[in-house]
């Protein structure tokens, strides 16, 4: 009876008779149900971690992500190719025009820009000649130019040419005893000459006292004028032609005031909506494959957008439940290392890429039926978004230990790289100033901080030494020796040093991924309990301390999360 009172408990709720579990079976139970529920969370994991064909295996379900991907890389590829062709012709017919602009309004142009100038001048006799040669090529433009230009309307809305000069306020000059008077406040004139006004004749135009210049003081003149142009070249791709609108700017510049006078031509080719367009063929029927094209990849990339999301979505509620069965049964968190887990950084770069593809395939299409005419944000967001879509292909060659090295290996080495190269950085950015201040003078890829970086960046990598050492200028011998010093310096630092420690650092990583994949990877805790092992516990001085192969790993390893 003692026994079976252990089992049993009787008892009267509200006159009746009941019948309940002893505290032994309940404890039983509890105990099963916490199995069946670890149980359930660890093939819930085993399935998360599992590649498309195995999951397939396991539970017959479909890859719909992996079919996805691999669509949508055709489809992204191909319509990038598509506006890449596109946008060449466009990016060549304004650089074609520009070069046509300086051959037509420039004075002597050789065809190759001298500097960041065009061309020069020294005598005030070519000056003349030069603005009045500008003046009189504009008024004869569409008697002399092979492309079908025509005048266009300035910011002022008026049709012409704006010439404007810059000077010195006042001054005198006196060659007996070499005295020199300027006021420094600047003055600027403007005078504008519309077509009516050029058909006078250059004997009307030229005598304006305006054209009167006194060189000592002058600073600069500014000729500014637009032209309409269209791109005929894209109906031979079956695409509608684009029309420009050409905003060129012709600057004389003597602020140096040195007997050289340089000459920049500036041209901001900007696209506009053609008006009264009539092209007849099937240049409108291809328009409307091309839209039905990029509609399918934005179908594409949302669907996949969405299946992306909502596997992180599902992660993260499958690290919820780790979370909480790690702290009803072990009484603490899961360690960073193993959370991060679930965060799949190339479900991330899915996502951001075809954020970019949707938003790139929309303006494409806006470009397509000339509505928009941002080429270079619409380029942008394409590429960037196809690049994304191609690195996202090293996932699945992650899943064969052959090809999952160059994976490990950068994430291993990841953080090494980062705190050497802020170090290194450190370096490079002195030797950038020190070379911009003391050879920016002497040395035209030292010119700018820019310049100089580059240049830098060049010599680390072995390209262009002998002319970087030949181009200095000697006309110091001070800065000349200072030169050599400094370029060899940088050069036996950065190659013989620096570079050969940045490949030790990736040689390292690579070594110890090596060496995982012959006698095994580090187990972390999430690892030893998709095995079924117990996570075990150790007392020391009072402290539990939890056996974290992974989560604390030595200092070498840097954190490397690796689930296999």
């Amino acid at each position: 009876m003692p026994q079976r009172a252990e089992a049993l408990n009787l008892s009267v709720w509200n006159g009746t008779w009941g019948l309940s579990w002893g505290p032994r079976h309940r404890n039983t139970m509890t105990h099963l149900d916490s199995e069946v529920k670890e149980e359930r969370l660890r093939d819930d994991l085993k399935f998360y971690f599992m590649s498309p064909c195995e999951k397939y295996r396991a539970r017959h379900q479909i890859p719909w992500k992996l079919g996805l991907q691999i669509l949508k890389i055709v489809m992204v590829t191909t319509q990038l190719v598509r506006f890449g062709l596109g946008n060449q012709l466009v990016v060549t017919f304004k650089e074609e025009n520009i070069v046509s602009f300086k051959h037509l309004f420039l004075k002597g142009y050789s065809g190759v820009d001298e500097d960041d100038y065009s061309c020069s001048i020294y005598t005030e006799e070519d000056a003349y000649e030069s603005i009045f040669f500008t003046i009189n090529q504009y008024h004869r433009l569409k008697s002399i130019s092979l492309a079908p230009l025509d005048y266009g309307e300035n910011e002022e809305k008026r049709i012409g040419l704006k010439i404007c000069k810059q000077y010195y306020k006042k001054g005198t000059t006196f060659s007996s005893n070499e005295s020199l008077t300027i006021d420094s406040d600047v003055e600027i004139g403007c005078v504008h000459l519309d077509l009516q006004a050029l058909l006078n004749g250059p004997e009307d135009w030229k005598q304006l006292p305006f054209f009167k210049l006194e060189f000592y003081r002058l600073l600069q003149v500014e000729i500014s004028f637009h032209l309409k142009g269209i791109d005929l070249q894209a109906i031979q791709s079956h695409q509608l032609p684009d029309c420009y609108v050409f905003r060129n700017k012709i600057t004389f510049d003597n602020k140096a005031h040195s007997g050289k006078i340089k000459i920049y031509f500036d041209s901001d080719a900007n696209i506009e909506e053609c008006r009264a367009l009539n092209i007849s063929g099937s240049i409108q029927k291809n328009t409307q494959y091309v839209l039905f094209f990029d509609a399918s990849v934005i179908a594409i990339c949302l669907a996949s957008l969405i299946l992306c999301t909502r596997s992180i979505v599902l992660a993260l509620r499958l690290r919820k439940r780790l979370e909480t069965f790690f702290l009803e049964k072990y009484k603490r968190r899961v360690c960073d290392a193993d959370q991060w887990e679930f965060i799949s950084g190339w479900y991330v770069l899915v996502i951001i890429s075809d954020l970019m593809t949707i938003i790139g395939s929309i303006l494409k299409m806006e470009i397509t039926v000339k509505n928009l005419t941002n080429y270079d944000l619409c380029s942008i967001l394409l590429g960037t978004s196809t690049l994304f879509v191609w690195i996202g292909v090293i996932r699945y060659l992650g899943y064969f230990q052959a090809y999952n090295v160059l994976i490990l290996t950068m994430q291993a080495s990841l953080p090494k790289v980062l705190r050497f190269c802020a170090c290194a950085g450190m370096i490079y950015l002195g030797y950038t100033f020190c070379g911009w201040i003391v050879l920016g003078p002497y040395h035209e890829k030292f010119e700018n901080l820019i310049l100089v970086s580059e240049c830098l960046f060049s010599l680390v990598n072995g390209d262009d030494m002998f002319a970087t050492f030949a181009q200095i200028q000697q006309k110091s011998i001070l800065v000349w020796l200072f030169s050599r010093l400094y370029l060899y310096s940088f050069i036996s630092l950065f190659i013989y040093m620096i570079l050969s420690l940045f490949i030790a650092l990736i040689t390292d990583s690579y070594d110890t991924i090596k060496k995982y994949q012959q006698n095994g990877f580090p187990e972390t805790d999430l690892q030893e309990f998709l095995k079924g092992c117990c996570i075990k516990e150790y007392e020391k001085d009072t402290i539990t301390f939890q056996t974290q192969v992974g989560c604390q790993r030595e200092g070498s390893d840097d954190d490397l999360m690796l689930i296999n």
